[in-house]
């Protein structure tokens, strides 16, 4: 999602960022993995560990009524949190051909994620090819995006390899992984995720895409497009 325009309209028409519907909670599984695994690896391990697929197909805005077929499933390790997307869509688009670019545009999928349960979170966003965009801080405020070092923290596999393209009309389906160690949580202090209680929410975009969409895991109580609203975000349990 374009962050820094829906920034913009957020400061402008004030809207609200607070909850006022039921949202979504999860348990997050913690299993046991000796080392730490190479992004490709996480779907055999997840499927080892019978961790389950959610559906990302909350429409929020009438406007973009566009659904195509996503699903994610998490486990942690302790040490790191361990993501897997599944996307069906009608056409594809991979321009941001390195970190922290403009990801939000193409065929992208996202986490949010709140280690406080508060209005200070992260945002983990991902293209189909693995590039990365992670930014940490409060709502309304300037938040800085991860240093170089903290993005090659996170491991990422994509089924469609790592080369940049330009939009693909048809109907295509692609897997994503990450592989988030609590040292990605880069204004944090963490040592470990076990028996943590945060909130987050999952998403779905595609901003230049020839169909915009914008899906969520968690509903959006909004009339307008916006990501960045910890207010909506569902409750996620750590497994100790």
């Amino acid at each position: 999602m374009n962050k820094f325009f829906l920034f913009f309209v957020f400061l402008i028409i004030g809207l609200p960022c607070s909850n006022a519907q039921e949202t979504k909670s999860l348990v997050i599984k913690k299993i046991v993995c000796t080392a730490s695994p190479e992004g490709e690896a996480v779907p055999a391990l997840l499927d080892a560990n019978n961790i389950a697929f959610h559906p990302i197909d909350v429409v929020n805005w009438k406007e973009y009524p566009y659904k195509p077929e996503v699903s994610f499933r998490i486990a942690h390790t302790g040490k790191e949190i361990l993501l897997h997307y599944k996307v069906k869509e009608a056409s594809i688009r991979a321009v941001a051909d390195k970190d922290n670019g403009r990801v939000w545009e193409d065929a992208c999928v996202e986490f949010f994620v709140s280690p406080d349960g508060d209005n200070s979170y992260y945002n983990f966003e991902c293209n189909c090819i693995g590039n990365l965009l992670i930014q940490g801080g409060v709502v309304n405020e300037p938040r800085p995006m991860a240093s170089p070092e903290v993005l090659a923290m996170v491991k990422r596999w994509s089924s469609l390899g790592n080369k940049p393209f330009e939009e693909r009309i048809g109907e295509c389906s692609w897997e994503l992984t990450m592989v988030i160690p609590v040292t990605a949580f880069f204004k944090h202090s963490l040592n470990s995720f076990n028996g943590k209680k945060m909130k987050g929410n999952f998403y779905k975009c595609g901003d230049k895409l020839q169909t915009p969409h914008f899906l969520s895991w968690s509903p959006i109580n909004l009339e307008r497009p916006m990501f960045h609203c910890p207010g909506f975000f569902g409750m996620l349990t750590f497994e100790e």
